[in-house]
């Protein structure tokens, strides 16, 4: 065999390429579904990495008939833009924060009322029961198939560039970056901030140029997004809990046959679960790591903000909004709020 036809065969099986009897090069056959996942999320955390591991899962389980590929860090635009295209079915998956997704379906929230838990144990068990199920129903009637476990983002803390926040008082006037959500420019309004809406991917331009004081993120995120090159006060509030809903276009996950529906939500739903542990873990170790970066940490006493948020009409009026069965789910798990 000459030279010439061996370095073609060579390369010809290195790409995948079958070579027909006639001698012609065939392309390897292509996935029968060629689908995105889209997340506004750093690819340095458990929620990107999870994620492209499940898919490397899924492809090899289908034999190669479901092919995910995750794009993170926004890349496919904003949480805006991205929960418009998973709706259309330009995007099939996306991944984002219950807050997030409020604006389409608004009890997606409810996880995510301020002070509401203070431990994983009491989440997990509200959003793998009942309140999950109620959640997850409410993503149907919006057209999208919800996956049954919700993935974490962790406890969210108040940051600033300025000076610590450490009581409700602290946050007067403060000019703070939130996501694009009414349960976070509530929530800090009744705290007497004023809250700016900003999509991630931007903010760390905006607290550089001083737009905003602070933020408030996950200590994941905080390092992730290298927050703490602009920001020198990490206050541990806690003072919000949200995960990450895995959501499909309806149309793209009916059009998988069920086989491949069980395999797809076996592997999602088994990454979240591995996810949720390995991220808990990852915000624990970022405290050590980010008082390396000389980031100062204080700790706050959430009664006082939880006094601050019911003499604002904070709960009653969130508990309103929510109606009498979803609020009742919620203080089954999270105690009496309102």
């Amino acid at each position: 065999m000459d030279t010439t036809r061996r370095s073609f065969l060579k390369t010809a099986i290195g790409t995948g390429s079958l070579v027909a009897a006639g001698g012609f090069a065939l392309p390897a056959r292509a996935a029968e579904f060629q689908y995105k996942l889209g997340h506004p999320y750093p690819e340095n955390l458990p929620v990107h990495t999870h994620a492209l591991a499940a898919a490397e899962k899924i492809l090899k389980e289908t034999n190669g008939r479901v092919d995910i590929k995750v794009y993170g860090n926004s890349a496919l635009g904003g949480d805006t833009q991205m929960i418009s295209q998973v709706r259309s079915g330009a995007l099939q998956f996306y991944s984002g924060a219950g807050v997030i997704v409020s604006s389409l379906v608004p009890v997606a929230a409810i996880s995510g009322v301020g002070f509401a838990f203070n431990n994983y144990k009491s989440i997990w068990t509200a959003l793998d029961g009942n309140l999950g199920a109620h959640i997850r129903g409410a993503f149907g009637k919006a057209g999208l198939f919800a996956f049954d476990k919700c993935w974490d983002t962790g406890f969210r803390q108040v940051s600033s560039g300025t000076k610590p926040v450490k009581t409700p008082a602290d946050l007067n006037g403060f000019k703070i970056r939130v996501p694009v959500s009414r349960a976070y420019t509530s929530l800090f309004s009744a705290l007497g901030a004023s809250p700016a809406s900003i999509n991630l991917a931007e903010v760390y331009s905006a607290l550089q140029t001083k737009i905003v004081d602070g933020q408030e993120n996950s200590l994941a995120v905080f390092a992730g997004a290298k927050f703490f090159e602009v920001q020198k006060y990490l206050s541990l509030t806690n003072h919000l809990w949200d995960g990450s809903w895995l959501l499909a276009n309806g149309a793209a996950w009916k059009a998988l046959p069920p086989e491949l529906q069980t395999i797809v939500a076996k592997n999602f739903n088994e990454a979240a679960v591995a996810q949720r542990i390995e991220s808990e873990k990852f915000n624990l170790d970022w405290r050590t790591r980010l008082k390396a970066q000389s980031v100062e940490f204080n700790d706050v006493n959430p009664d006082e903000f939880k006094a601050a948020l019911r003499k604002a009409g904070y709960y009653k009026d969130w508990a309103e909004r929510y109606g009498p069965e979803a609020w009742s789910l919620l203080e089954k798990y999270a105690g009496k709020l309102a």
